[in-house]
């Protein structure tokens, strides 16, 4: 049906028989969900102006030659990498996003486990966090050292009217100064939440490549869009990063606990478990504690109580402290 229909319009040759194939199947995979799976609906038309352009290409329907992916019809585009593919690849889907982008994702097989054994015994805690002193800088912090990379986000502040293009009043049409603003911060934000996931793909790699015991805190992002430090939390990605860890851990067999709760770790005493009766400021960043003269950074005395917590397999700070029968309350201050 397909060669009939190539040999009648003329529009329909000009473009490549592969992805014309590919589509077919994808809609036929779509037609036997529909009778197969349970809640899955019929596949439906898309409206061109409605939906993003994206066409997939199988293995003899493209070639990577000299960092330049080839597609059919002549199509020659360079490939900017965003990492070195582990082996050949099978298929290639191409596809533009809303600002006009566009993106080469290839399907590779790759070793099941291809991170490196870490050292017997190693473990690490991660407590999540951002600074209160800067604006869009974002912090993990383990219970060996910080993590503390440069902020990358051009800021979340920076609104469509950041170029002297007011918004549209109600029941007039929108300007074209308003429109190219809400382009340009669009790309901003998008740039930055692209830095952001590589750095967080970098350095999850790092903490699983080096760790066999992985602790981290069950931290819920959502209560910080409430706060006043909204902005800097979606700045950081925290549920990004932490989807990343917690996936390469498990792939590579780590043992990953991310069912510790956050409550109490920034007022315990990582060494002998005693808390604070007050709650301890944003601002204070030094814990001490008066019981056992443990002092440390705040964030890196809380990854360590989150990593001791998840040794003992609990799942929060009280359920050590009842079972070890450590004293509670007055042992411990920040400062």
């Amino acid at each position: 049906m397909l060669t009939a229909a190539r040999a009648r319009w003329s529009w329909l040759r000009d473009g490549s028989q592969v992805a014309q194939q590919q589509t077919l199947r994808t809609y036929g995979r779509a037609l036997d969900a529909s009778f197969t799976v349970k809640g899955r609906g019929r596949p439906t038309f898309k409206a061109r102006k409605n939906t993003l352009p994206s066409l997939e290409y199988t293995r003899r329907g493209f070639r990577i030659c000299d960092d330049r992916l080839v597609l059919p019809k002549g199509v020659s585009v360079p490939v900017v990498w965003s990492r070195e593919l582990p082996t050949e690849p099978s298929s290639v889907r191409i596809f533009r996003d809303s600002l006009g982008h566009w993106y080469a994702s290839f399907v590779v097989t790759r070793d099941s486990n291809p991170t490196p054994g870490a050292p017997e015994g190693s473990a690490i805690g991660i407590n999540w966090g951002v600074t209160p002193d800067r604006d869009h800088h974002r912090r993990a912090v383990r219970s060996a050292a910080p993590w503390t990379p440069e902020p990358v986000c051009g800021g979340a502040g920076e609104g469509p009217t950041q170029d002297g293009a007011p918004p549209p009043e109600e029941g007039t049409s929108t300007s074209r100064g308003y429109k190219d603003a809400r382009t340009a911060a669009a790309k901003v934000h998008k740039k930055a939440a692209r830095q952001n996931l590589h750095d967080g793909r970098v350095w999850a790699k790092t903490v699983v490549g080096a760790h066999r015991v992985i602790a981290v805190e069950d931290f819920r992002p959502r209560f910080l869009a409430k706060s006043s430090m909204a902005r800097k939390a979606a700045d950081a990605a925290v549920a990004a990063v932490k989807r990343e860890l917690v996936e390469r851990g498990r792939r590579a067999g780590r043992k990953v606990v991310v069912v510790v709760r956050p409550a109490y770790t920034s007022m315990t005493c990582s060494g002998c478990f005693a808390r604070a009766r007050q709650r301890l400021g944003l601002g204070e960043r030094i814990f001490r504690c008066w019981a056992c003269g443990h002092t440390a950074c705040r964030d890196r005395n809380a990854a360590g109580v989150i990593l001791a917590v998840a040794e003992r397999g609990h799942t929060g700070v009280d359920d050590v402290s009842q079972s070890n029968h450590l004293p509670r309350g007055g042992g411990a201050v920040a400062v």
